[in-house]
């Protein structure tokens, strides 16, 4: 029934100007000249609100302004009855119209501080040109004397510190309620908020304590003073913490703090601290703002780094897997090969049975060696179905350092087969890319090769050593010219500027130490988070 009822829109207009005229009653119940929270209210409404709906705020925000007229008749006047009629809101619309279209504090859920608190500064001035009107044009006694500077003054700063206190709070909870989610996703995003945790157990004790502090001294005593000035403390706090968010939160309570310690109505000291924290509100709320902003650059700023990492992964990943098709490839032509030298000799016995053919096989089989390690060094098939460590032990590249005269070991723990086919493969030119820079200034006569499997911040991931050792007596005996051609099939020929970009992609690092022993390069590799296929 209820639902049938607020989708008629005369209905939806009565319940609005019913809703808002009480509001008003209530907030300016609370309100007095120099915090004048109603017009944070006003402010909020019709930001928020559609065009459509105007026109019943207006009607619901008339309904108190018109009893205050018949009331106050008598004793301030016929000509402020007169104007008193009008709402405040006629005066200020044209100007948060404006605001709106050109200027908007709020577009889509995000709020722009700057224009927030350029429109609250103009209303403001708004707000205290009919103030001063009102009072202007207000039957007054004969002997009552008004300063009007110092009534422009206090409707200024009030007119100001209420539309901060309200206003921005209001933007804050407008944000959460614009977020996708049902009421209990709502709740649950409320209830692990840093900001509600931090402003309940930290913001809030302190000025409660401030609060007691100020309560408990005498009217008049600086202690009081100091109490209310210090209330711009968690402001600053929670700006910091929680940017221009923060900055409303922490205004908020400090604001209402201010006023619940104003000894007199128009107590000099409690205006002055009302500056100073409609001041730090401001300050807070563009210096969140800013860092707010700051934040959502940073952020946006890492996903485009995880968002290229991922893609140069990927691309990784691709490049590997045309490598092991063309050496696949490789390998089928090699087989074909055999298979056509094996049916062409044998038909050559046939025909002429007494002709030696061993020098036709020593080349076939050479050729058929050239195209295995050309295939193992476009990706490793000399073990099939055994993995990485099998290539790094048994492999082509070992199997040249080993006929050059290089001593080799390899060294590998943990379970490499949980890591990305991707990240398996880059450990393994890795240590190509090492072995062969190495090798291309011979000086080195022994490689050890370590991989470690590693746990790093809750992500899988390896740590790759190759130390390099050189032994004069061995460097002279090392097959130079047959090794650089072997080797050089197997890495890009950059050296450690390749180690290092193979390590950067997978968000790891690549050094070299160099000692009296020799030299040890260390690249550290994590597993992708998407996975590398």
């Amino acid at each position: 029934m209820g639902k049938a009822l607020w989708e008629r829109p005369w209905f939806r207009h009565v319940a609005i100007a019913l809703g808002y005229g009480l509001a008003v009653v209530v907030f300016r119940v609370l309100s007095v000249s120099h915090w004048m929270i109603l017009d944070g209210l006003r402010l909020a409404v019709f930001l928020l609100a559609p065009y459509r709906y105007w026109p019943a705020l207006l009607v619901g925000e008339s309904g108190y302004f018109i009893y205050l007229s018949f009331e106050c008749l008598d004793d301030w006047g016929a000509p402020w009855a007169a104007v008193n009629l009008v709402p405040p809101s006629v005066f200020l619309l044209p100007l948060i119209y404006w605001a709106r279209e050109q200027w908007p504090p709020v577009s889509k859920a995000v709020v722009n501080i700057a224009a927030l608190l350029g429109c609250a500064l103009l209303m403001s001035f708004i707000g205290t040109l009919r103030d001063v009107l009102m009072v202007r044009i207000m039957h007054l006694p004969a002997d009552y004397v008004v300063n009007y500077g110092a009534l422009a003054a206090r409707c200024f700063i009030g007119d100001y510190l209420g539309v901060l206190t309200v206003t921005p709070l209001v933007l804050v909870i407008h944000q959460q309620l614009s977020e996708e989610g049902g009421w209990r996703r709502i709740r649950d995003r409320i209830a692990g908020s840093r900001l509600v945790f931090e402003s309940a157990c930290v913001g809030l004790p302190v000025l409660v304590f401030l609060l007691g502090l100020g309560m408990l001294a005498p009217a008049p005593s600086e202690t009081r003073q100091l109490a209310q000035i210090a209330m711009f403390l968690p402001v600053v706090w929670l700006a910091f913490r929680h940017g221009w968010q923060g900055a409303a939160v922490g205004g908020m309570v400090a604001s209402c703090a201010i006023k619940i310690l104003m000894p007199a109505l128009y107590d000099h000291h409690t205006i002055q601290a009302e500056i100073l924290v409609a001041f730090a509100i401001s300050s807070m709320l563009l210096m969140g703002a800013r860092i707010a902003a700051l934040d959502r650059r940073a952020e946006q700023e890492q996903v485009d780094v995880r968002m290229a990492l991922a893609l140069a992964q990927r691309n990784v990943y691709i490049g590997e897997m045309q490598l092991r098709m063309a050496s696949q490839t490789l390998e089928q032509v090699r087989e074909t090969i055999q298979v056509g030298f094996t049916m062409m000799l044998g038909r050559l016995r046939h025909l002429q049975p007494a002709v030696d053919d061993r020098g036709y096989q020593r080349h076939a089989l050479a050729a058929q060696e050239q195209l295995h390690r050309l295939a193992d060094s476009l990706y490793p098939v000399s073990a099939p179905g055994r993995g990485l460590p099998t290539a790094l032990r048994d492999g082509a590249m070992v199997r040249l350092l080993n006929d050059a005269g290089l001593l080799y070991s390899c060294d590998v723990r943990g379970q490499l087969s949980h890591l990305s086919n991707a990240l398996r493969m880059t450990i393994y030119r890795i240590v190509c890319e090492a072995i062969t820079d190495a090798c291309s200034k011979r000086d080195v006569s022994g490689v050890r090769v370590q991989i470690r499997y590693i746990e790093h911040d809750g992500r899988r991931g390896v740590m790759v050593r190759v130390c390099l050792a050189a032994d004069p007596i061995r460097l002279v005996h090392i097959h130079w010219d047959e090794l650089l051609a072997g080797v050089a099939r197997t890495s890009s020929g950059l050296g450690l500027r390749a180690i290092q970009d193979r390590a950067a992609t997978f968000e790891g690092r690549a050094k070299m130490h160099t000692s009296a022993q020799g030299r040890r390069i260390s690249a550290l590799l994590l597993e992708p988070v998407t996975g590398g296929g």
